[in-house]
């Protein structure tokens, strides 16, 4: 007899769907900003962060027909700390029902009340079941480093300027490594989840000219994952740690024997994958 607590018919396969709650309509939104002025992205009290400024730009943008959706704030893929920035953040929106902006107007309306460093780049209808967070596959980041000899002026709290040399094919071979679905707790920061996680990706990019990119993918991240893997790569790249030690570091999880965090300002989020039956025939 099978358990009583078991479905009687099979579940058909696929993502799992999640609906806004009564009232409202979800929308899908693109955005994009420079980290500098804010806390990160998720709201805090007392300091900036980008997903408050949002909100209220919305709140301007709908007036009192929106007062009593306070709570209804922006939803994204990822959550970035302060400092790092966002190319293609992508968001759900719920607003109420009676809110009257349609959504092909929505981007021009929310920046002409966003500050220049906070961008929205499109917003949709979301496709029934969609969720920014839980509905995404995939997580994109870049990490630049500038290796002039000098600084950029231009590049300024945008990229982290490492002077060279740097051994990108040693990078390369370190990163190789550390592919695949492990044990990344060596590589995060007070972190109180469980710490296995899948690289999908981890390239170190040279050029062209000074400016070179850290590229890294998978589902998810742990806290400041991302950047103790990219100073853990510059010790490489420097000689400061052979390429081989890198496989036992992540074997190892210990935190110390890594590479500290690289600095927030040459961070940034540069896209999120959904199946394409949640991102609708706009995307």
């Amino acid at each position: 007899m099978p358990d009583a607590d078991l479905p009687a018919v099979p579940v058909e396969p696929g993502p799992r769907l999640y609906a806004p709650p009564a009232g409202f309509t979800r929308l899908r939104l693109t955005v994009s900003w420079d980290g500098r002025d804010y806390a990160g992205w998720q709201a805090q009290l007392g300091a900036p962060t980008v997903q408050e400024t949002l909100h209220a730009a919305l709140l301007a943008l709908g007036g009192p027909q929106l007062l009593g959706a306070a709570a209804a704030r922006p939803v994204a893929a990822g959550r970035t700390d302060a400092g790092v920035h966002a190319e293609a953040m992508a968001l759900h929106w719920d607003v109420p029902q009676a809110f009257r902006v349609p959504p092909e107007r929505l981007a021009r309306a929310l920046n002409a009340r966003l500050p220049a460093s906070i961008s929205v780049q499109e917003a949709h209808p979301a496709a029934p079941g969609f969720h920014a967070r839980f509905s995404c596959t995939g997580r994109r980041y870049v990490y630049r480093l500038w290796t002039g000899t000098q600084r950029s002026a231009l590049w300024h709290g945008r990229a982290l300027h490492v002077p060279g040399p740097l051994d990108a094919g040693a990078m390369n071979r370190a990163a190789a490594a550390l592919l695949g679905r492990r044990d990344f707790a060596a590589f995060a920061t007070r972190e109180d989840r469980q710490t296995v996680r899948e690289l999908r990706l981890l390239t170190v990019q040279p050029g062209p000219g000074e400016m070179w990119e850290v590229h890294v993918e998978g589902e998810s991240f742990l806290r400041h994952m991302v950047r103790g893997l990219v100073g853990t790569l510059l010790l490489v790249g420097r000689g400061r740690l052979p390429g081989g030690a890198v496989a036992g570091i992540l074997d190892g999880r210990v935190r110390a024997a890594a590479g500290a965090n690289a600095a927030p300002h040459g961070l940034y989020f540069a896209g999120a994958s959904y199946p394409p039956e949640l991102l609708g025939p706009d995307a």
